[in-house]
């Protein structure tokens, strides 16, 4: 791999990395705004910053370091997880000081190098605390109802929309929040926010990561409800018994907010519908529709100054749009939902074009949304 070197380090590269050698080079990436670092067997370890990649080490990392990095990160049995198919996300911490953090996402995978089994974890730096409502600009109404007594919220959107983001910005709004007393619990693939900094007297936070503290995100749910929670939240229902989990508690009176990876708000209620065995779907979608409080999908786009912004399309599941969804045939669903949406919603192309009118993002960056959301509306 052809990339430039780092004026540090490089020359100070230890003739075998242990951790402290590794918490300095990760130190020294965050200092140089790196946003993603790489470690692979048989490479150097590599730091993108502004999109370019350079060297921190001065020589090709050996198998075996690579794989005491992932246990030092991970835990000793990293490896053989590793090795027997499955990748690992996880997050890793360093404290420079007694008052600093700086805390990473990490995901390792086994691969091929040069014709032999190595490994490539990559690191990607995090902020310490989730964001306020304010730095991600939350429409007004869905402020007003992402805080049900019950029921579910989905936060939508593909890898890196940034909606791990948004859920914890909602979380922090509600951990800082006056009222009674609130046990938040959390489930995360990996923790990314965590909620140490934030002023919450009357609120309890627990942070669990699946697979390390619990297995899988099912199981995840089934112990929340031994814990009597005030709010639930599953990073990812991705399969049919996370999704049945959600379900059940939000059906015995539990607010849960999840994430789903979908194409729109319609798009997401037919996902999860269609997760279910065909001669469960229809009692399902009714459970479903019965206990939905609110949609939003997000996608980033970038602005006229190069930055990037969360367009957003959101339905708020009324008592009214539940009954005419619970009277909908399942087969119609969908497209029951997508009128509802334009309806009673915000379609991405109206917040698309809002902010080209407000001369956030350009004619072109609406117009290729504009365009794609009036296709999906021509095949639904």
């Amino acid at each position: 791999m052809k990339v430039a070197q780092s004026d540090y380090l490089v020359k100070m590269t230890p003739p075998r990395i242990t951790k402290k050698d590794l918490d300095t080079m990760l130190l020294h990436c965050v200092q140089n705004q790196a946003s993603d670092i790489t470690l692979q067997t048989q490479e150097p370890m590599i730091a993108e910053i502004y999109g370019h990649l350079y060297a921190i080490t001065g020589r090709p990392l050996l198998s075996s370091e690579v794989a005491e990095m992932i246990n030092e990160i991970y835990g000793p049995n990293a490896t053989t997880q590793l090795s027997s198919g499955v990748d690992l996300d996880t997050n890793y911490e360093i404290r420079p000081s007694r008052f600093e953090r700086i805390r990473f996402r990490v995901n390792a995978t086994a691969c091929l190098v040069n014709g032999a089994d190595g490994l490539q974890i990559t690191l990607r730096s995090i902020p310490i605390d989730p964001p306020s409502l304010a730095d991600v600009q939350l429409e007004e109404d869905i402020t007003k109802n992402f805080a049900p007594e019950q029921g579910i919220i989905v936060i939508t959107g593909s890898t890196g929309s940034g909606k791990s983001t948004l859920l914890a910005s909602i979380i922090r709004s509600i951990a800082e929040g006056s009222g009674s007393h609130r046990k938040i619990l959390t489930y995360e693939s990996p923790i990314e926010f965590v909620y140490d900094n934030i002023e919450a007297t009357s609120c309890v936070i627990s942070q669990s990561e699946i697979p390390r503290h619990l297995p899988t995100f099912a199981a995840g749910v089934r112990n929340a409800l031994r814990r009597k929670p005030r709010l639930i939240l599953v990073g990812e229902a991705r399969d049919e018994q996370t999704i049945a989990a959600v379900i059940d508690a939000a059906l015995t009176g539990h607010p849960v907010y999840t994430t789903v990876h979908s194409n729109g708000v319609a798009d997401s209620v037919r996902r999860m519908i269609s997760s279910f065995p065909p001669e469960e779907r229809h009692g399902r979608a009714l459970d479903i529709i019965e206990s939905m409080r609110m949609v939003v999908w997000q996608k980033l786009v970038r602005t006229v100054d190069g930055k990037r912004i969360a367009l957003r399309e959101y339905l708020v599941f009324t008592q009214e749009i539940r009954d005419i969804l619970i009277d909908t045939p399942v087969e119609l669903a969908t497209a029951k939902t997508r009128e509802l949406l334009e309806l009673y919603g915000q379609p991405i192309a109206k917040d698309a074009k809002r902010k080209l009118d407000q001369g956030i993002i350009d004619e072109r960056t609406y117009q290729l949304i504009a365009r794609k959301a009036s296709k999906t509306e021509e095949s639904a």
